[in-house]
C-alpha cells in the first residue's frame, strides 16, 4: 500500500484531555526559536494540522503536539501545539503529554525517582520535574512562563445576556473569565453544551470590546478562549475551585486546563486571593485535578505577573501510524457543524 505520508503518533490523555504527540514522520521544521517553528506549520504547513486533528481522523475534542529538536542550548526537546482553531503559545495539559510520552518511550532517559526536563513551547522554556516510579510518569510539574490580568472586572454587552462582568487573563492562551453563579451555572458535565454556547458568545464579545494585546509579542492573540470559575472553597484547608474552559470552536477541556489554571492564579494574585507558594487545588468538569501554585512573581511589559507551576499526570493511551493514501478525499480534513458548532470554511478552509 502506498501512502503520501505516514506519522508515527502517541496517543495520551493527562487528566481527561486528549493530547497526541507525533513522534516521527514530521521532517525538518525551519526556524531558530519554536515560535518560529509554529509561525512556518501555521503559515506554511497548516494541511498536518488539519489531517491530524480534523475529521474523519481526529475530533473536536483532540489535540496534538509535534516534537522538535530544540536550538535553544538549555533545552532537552521541543513542541509546537496544535489545537483544532489555533496554535497556542502554550498548553499546559499537552506539556505533560510531551513530557510523559518522552520519558516513558525512552526518547530521553528517564532517571527515578524525579526527572527534570527542560521543553522548548512557543510560549518559552518549560521547566518540568517528573516523579516517576517502575517506569512510569507519576506526576508532572511544570513551571509556567509568567501570567498576568489585563482587565478586572470589566463589562460587555453580550446578545441575549446583557451586559456580563469578567475579567481578562493570559496564562499562554488568553482567557474571558466568568463566575459560574453570575450566570446561573454550577460546572457539571450535563451543562457542556450550554456552557459552550454561552461561553463562544461572550468570548467573541470580550474579544470585540475589549483592547487585548500582548506586551511582549503581538503575535501572540488575544481572547481565544473562555473559562468559567466555579466558587472558591477550602478542602482540608487548601483554596479549590471548580472551572471549565471552553476551547474553540466550542466543547470543553476535559482537563482543569492548564494555562486556564495560570490565568486563574494571576486574578487570584491579583485579587489579594492567594500569595506565593500556597497550593490552588483547580477541578475540570469532569473531576480531574490539578495542583498548582505561584513560584514568584514577576512584571511583563506594565502588567504585574506570577510564574506559575502547574502539576497533573498524563497516561499513554496507544500508538499508531496515522497514514494519507494518494487517493483519499479528505487529506486536509473536515468538520460538520453537529459537533463543531461552526462552519466548515471557518476551519478547514
Amino acid at each position: 500500500m502506498q501512502f503520501s505520508r505516514v506519522l508515527s503518533v502517541v496517543d495520551c490523555h493527562a487528566e481527561g484531555e486528549s493530547g497526541k504527540v507525533i513522534v516521527g514522520g514530521i521532517g525538518q521544521i525551519p526556524g531558530e526559536t519554536m515560535f518560529d517553528k509554529r509561525e512556518f506549520l501555521r503559515a506554511e504547513r497548516d494541511d498536518i494540522r488539519r489531517l491530524v486533528l480534523l475529521e474523519p481522523r481526529g475530533a473536536v475534542w483532540h489535540n496534538a503536539n509535534i516534537l522538535l529538536p530544540s536550538h535553544h542550548p538549555d533545552a532537552d526537546m521541543g513542541f509546537v501545539i496544535l489545537e483544532t482553531t489555533e496554535y497556542p503559545a502554550m498548553s499546559g495539559s499537552n506539556a505533560m503529554c510531551v513530557a510523559t510520552v518522552l520519558l516513558e518511550t525512552g526518547i530521553v532517559p528517564m532517571t527515578m525517582p524525579v526527572t527534570e526536563l527542560v521543553l522548548e513551547a512557543p510560549a518559552g522554556l518549560i521547566r518540568v520535574r517528573c516523579d516517576c516510579s517502575d517506569g512510569k510518569v507519576l506526576s508532572v510539574r511544570l513551571v509556567n512562563q509568567p501570567a498576568f490580568v489585563y482587565h478586572r472586572d470589566a463589562h460587555v454587552e453580550v446578545e441575549g445576556l446583557g451586559a456580563v462582568r469578567l475579567d481578562v487573563a493570559y496564562g499562554g492562551m488568553t482567557f474571558a473569565m466568568v463566575h459560574a453563579e453570575e450566570l446561573g451555572f454550577e460546572i457539571a458535565p450535563s451543562e457542556a453544551r450550554e456552557i459552550c454556547e454561552v461561553g463562544e458568545q461572550v468570548k467573541k464579545a470580550a474579544s470585540e470590546q475589549l483592547e487585548v494585546e500582548h506586551p511582549v509579542d503581538a503575535r501572540i492573540p488575544g481572547i481565544t478562549n473562555f473559562e468559567m470559575m466555579g466558587p472558591l472553597r477550602h478542602d482540608a484547608g487548601v483554596l479549590t475551585a471548580r472551572n471549565t474552559a471552553v476551547v474553540s470552536p466550542g466543547r470543553c477541556d476535559r482537563s482543569p486546563c492548564g494555562t486556564g489554571t495560570s490565568a486563574r492564579l494571576a486574578l487570584l494574585h491579583a485579587q489579594g486571593l492567594i500569595r506565593p507558594g500556597e497550593l490552588f487545588v483547580h477541578e475540570s468538569i469532569t473531576g480531574s485535578r490539578f495542583t498548582s501554585s505561584i513560584d514568584a512573581l514577576t512584571t511583563v511589559g506594565p502588567y504585574d505577573a506570577v510564574v506559575p507551576a502547574v502539576a497533573g499526570q498524563a497516561w499513554i493511551t496507544g500508538f499508531s501510524q496515522m497514514g494519507l493514501h494518494p487517493t483519499d478525499p479528505y487529506p486536509q480534513g473536515f468538520t460538520v457543524a453537529d459537533t463543531w458548532m461552526q462552519e466548515f470554511s471557518l476551519l478547514a478552509g
